[in-house]
């Protein structure tokens, strides 16, 4: 792997500030990216980070990509959504054919996006038959590509099983122009990610346009990365970007608390609660990042060596990156209601960004529903749920 090149997305993240917090406005504006903040991450490669260097990707660790999306969740949490959100489905190319990873990818402006998990398709002589409406598609408006995750129904009628008996779910690959789009996001939060609705109808898909993705059966890369399924690369993703939001919000608290006096109050720099809540802040966000950082790395680590993760790694990222996007919201409902009257003004940006932060609260990978898988485990005598770090 070209180490530079991977490190340079860090940089090339960070560089693009200025014009994300210049779009930032009409991007919550018009409820979707701004043409010159796509342009500028297509053309620093930032969506092609998660892509197999087999086709012109950076193939970056995790660890990379949560950095990369963190700092641009600092400036705009709907810019990094969108951008981590289309990253990991740009994981897909690893499952495909490699001639059709190369007519999707190929093309400097590629991007997939896709909805959520629902439908079948019919399979037919030469490949699959749907039509077919599906929501929740971030980044949607910016792809060419799109994406759907389906059952299969067979010519007789049955649909096609997992050994355990469950249905299979494969990943379906369309250009957009073969889809109808819906504008339905106009939500309080992460406002500018255009997760918007898309449908097809009696759409053909070509045999080789289907992965079996998060299945080793159907993986065509080896490379460490593809060890992390797409489900706990998303995990992972918005956790980075939960970081960035609060990061940019204690930030702005600490900014504020600089100068700030009420009438007939102390400043608030000499306020000994506010010192108190800021340092407690500073802790257990500081206390976050490092724990899906850490997390991460140790699943690095293990898909190094063994080239692969085991269940219990994969139920110890979620645990972190639920968490760590719960210990986020936190803190920036601390620093919010701290800022008083100030926060509720929009020049001061704090009500977006606890709008954007009580948005990726509300999505899957925050769910309470994960702390339950790891009580069970917790309970099983047989389970070797990783504790925390161990060096």
């Amino acid at each position: 792997m070209n180490k530079p090149a991977t490190l340079g997305l860090i940089e090339r993240a960070k560089s693009l500030a200025p014009l994300i917090a210049q779009e930032a406005d009409e991007i919550e504006r018009t409820r979707r990216l701004t043409p010159p903040v796509v342009s500028a991450l297509l053309e620093n490669g930032l969506y092609r980070s998660l892509l197999p260097q087999s086709v012109g990707g950076h193939e970056a660790q995790p660890q990379i990509f949560m950095q990369m999306i963190e700092e641009i969740a600092k400036v705009d949490a709907s810019t990094a959504w969108c951008l981590g959100q289309c990253s990991v489905c740009g994981m897909t190319a690893a499952y495909l054919d490699l001639d059709v990873a190369h007519q999707i990818f190929d093309a400097p402006d590629a991007v997939l996006a896709w909805g959520a998990v629902s439908h079948a398709v019919q399979a037919e002589p030469g490949g699959y038959r749907i039509s077919a409406r599906w929501d929740f598609a971030s980044g949607s408006r910016q792809a060419n590509w799109l994406g759907a995750h389906v059952q299969i129904i067979q010519p007789d009628g049955t649909k096609r099983l997992r050994a355990n008996g469950a249905p299979e779910v494969h990943t379906i690959v369309f250009p957009a122009t073969s889809a109808t789009m819906y504008d339905v996001w106009d939500v309080i939060g992460l406002r500018g990610t255009g997760t918007d609705s898309y449908s097809v109808e009696d759409l053909f898909i070509p045999e080789n346009f289907i992965a079996f993705r998060d299945d080793p059966s159907g993986l065509r890369e080896k490379g460490p990365l593809y060890a992390f399924t797409t489900f706990a690369m998303f995990g992972l993703g918005f956790a980075a970007i939960s970081v960035g939001v609060a990061r940019a919000t204690l930030d702005a608290m600490i900014d504020l608390a600089r100068g700030k006096a009420s009438l007939g109050q102390k400043a608030m720099r000499e306020n000994n609660a506010v010192l108190a809540g800021l340092g407690r802040m500073e802790g257990n966000l500081r206390a976050a990042r490092a724990y899906i950082y850490a997390n991460a790395n140790e699943a690095w680590e293990e898909a190094l060596q063994t080239g692969k993760l085991s269940e219990d790694r994969r139920l110890a990222l979620r645990l972190a990156a639920t968490w760590t996007i719960h210990q986020a919201a936190s803190v920036v409902d601390a620093a919010y209601h701290m800022a008083g009257a100030t926060a509720v003004f929009r020049a001061n940006k704090f009500e977006r960004r606890f709008r954007d932060m009580h948005a990726i609260a509300q999505q899957i990978q925050a769910r309470d529903t994960h702390y339950e898988d790891v009580g069970r485990m917790l309970l099983d005598a047989s389970a070797t749920i990783p504790r925390g770090p161990t060096n």
